[in-house]
């Protein structure tokens, strides 16, 4: 008996570790930065972005300025603890107190449409 809890503890620690909660898993030599985020939408929606692309407002997306092109963040808004994934395909934002831009998409899970710009974690993805 006592050893089939043993087994059982064992067996849940070592598949809890290996759970995700379909994030991806941040890099921790990676990009890291605190800041405002702000989100565009509508009137950029089928406008060629930097990396040639189509924006798209609908898709998880964001400009930033210095990420390569492909780089996947995951985007924490710091006032409710919401938390989405994005591809960098574009260079932004041009308002200096703001270190990302996100698609409408990005900004509606992160619940932050009504605020329109919100203190933001942004942490680089492994590849």
């Amino acid at each position: 008996m006592l050893k089939s809890a043993a087994l059982l503890t064992c067996l849940t620690l070592l598949l809890g570790g290996c759970a995700s909660k379909g994030q991806g898993q941040v890099d921790p030599q990676g990009y890291r930065a605190e800041g405002q985020a702000s989100y565009y939408g509508a009137r950029h929606h089928g406008n060629k972005t930097a990396s040639g692309e189509r924006f798209d407002q609908n898709a998880l997306t964001a400009a930033h300025r210095s990420l390569p092109f492909g780089s996947q963040v995951q985007v924490t808004n710091l006032r409710n603890n919401k938390i989405v994934v994005v591809r960098i395909n574009d260079r932004g934002p041009y308002a200096k107190q703001r270190i990302i831009d996100l698609s409408q998409k990005a900004a509606e899970q992160l619940g932050m449409l009504r605020d329109g710009v919100v203190p933001v974690r942004i942490e680089q993805l492994r590849h």
